[in-house]
């Protein structure tokens, strides 16, 4: 059983107002345009696509993105990255794509487990080993 809430007699203070944000400050739409670039060109990704570095990132690499190459030390999908950089997958990709041509990372297909095998195959070859 939860013990039930107290309320307040006196009535809460408002909050703060929030600052007033420049032009090119803070993380809103604006920011996302300028990470993503005006053409937003984007790569076939999928989430689940893994995404491997394969080189250290250059000098003239934008903070996100020599973000992501140094994340990208071991294999991680599109959804991972996009998760640890609290970036949409659209900018991720936009990112990625511009990425790829320069050979820094490369995408590769997600391993997808083969069915297994039919038991009747099984049983045959364990009775062909077991006549051996």
């Amino acid at each position: 059983m939860t013990p039930p809430q107290r309320q307040r007699r006196t009535p809460q203070p408002e909050p703060p107002p929030e600052p007033q944000r420049k032009e090119g400050e803070g993380g809103g739409v604006e920011r996302l345009y300028v990470v993503a670039g005006p053409d937003g060109k984007r790569a076939e990704l999928d989430l689940v696509t893994l995404i491997v570095a394969r080189a250290d990132p250059p000098q003239s690499a934008t903070p996100e993105q020599a973000a992501l190459i140094r994340l990208c030390a071991a294999p991680l999908s599109v959804a991972e990255l996009s998760a640890y950089l609290n970036l949409p997958f659209s900018v991720v990709t936009v990112l990625i794509t511009d990425l790829l041509p320069a050979e820094l990372v490369q995408a590769r297909a997600p391993i997808v487990r083969q069915a297994l095998p039919d038991r009747t195959i099984l049983e045959a070859v364990m009775h062909g080993l077991q006549r051996l």
